[in-house]
């Protein structure tokens, strides 16, 4: 698996060896002992899936303390612009974020760690998403930002119109209005 770094401390992207012929293809996406040694020491409890049509945003959502959550991210099918921002108050790059392309063709697979908020948008007309967390869902520690916060200034590479969102995530609020509990 190759690792490649982001301009932002701690978030990675994964590239697996896929070996493919007529037939198809083969991946290992995960083993957890590579993992470890090469990425993070996170142990992945429970994995999660979700189908979404084009310009479902779903995001930018994260779990506060004790409960939040390292994600390891990728795409089976379609495509999607996925996004984690910065929300550690002790990191040099609070605040910043970084997006990245995921597709069924490309394979890759993106780590978000624990402090960080995490969101994404279909580009095709279907997108199956899948991804391992490291902690349990917790209702009552949930919580997210507004997507369209200007001082995140995020471009999501689809027109605003065509954005749908959940009722939770129209009223999320902005980075200003926010104080982190991740140090």
């Amino acid at each position: 698996m190759k690792i490649t770094k982001t301009p932002i401390h701690d978030l990675v992207i994964l590239e697996p060896k896929v070996f493919g012929d007529d037939r198809g293809y083969f991946m290992e996406s995960f083993q957890e002992d590579w993992f470890i040694e090469n990425v993070s020491n996170t142990k992945f409890i429970q994995d999660n899936e979700s189908k979404s049509s084009k310009g479902v945003l779903r995001g930018l959502h994260f779990q506060k303390p004790p409960f939040e959550q390292a994600k390891l991210v990728r795409v089976i099918q379609g495509e999607v612009l996925d996004v984690a921002v910065d929300l550690r108050k002790n990191s040099p790059t609070y605040g910043k974020h970084y997006s990245i392309l995921l597709t069924a063709e490309n394979k890759k697979q993106f780590f978000v760690p624990r402090g960080f908020a995490h969101g994404f948008v279909v580009l095709s007309e279907t997108a199956i998403f899948s991804y391992k967390v490291d902690n349990l869902y917790s209702p009552s520690h949930d919580s997210g930002l507004a997507w369209n916060d200007s001082d995140l200034n995020i471009d999501w590479n689809i027109d605003e119109s065509m954005i749908q969102l959940s009722e939770k995530d129209k009223l999320q609020g902005t980075l200003n209005d926010f104080t982190t509990p991740f140090s």
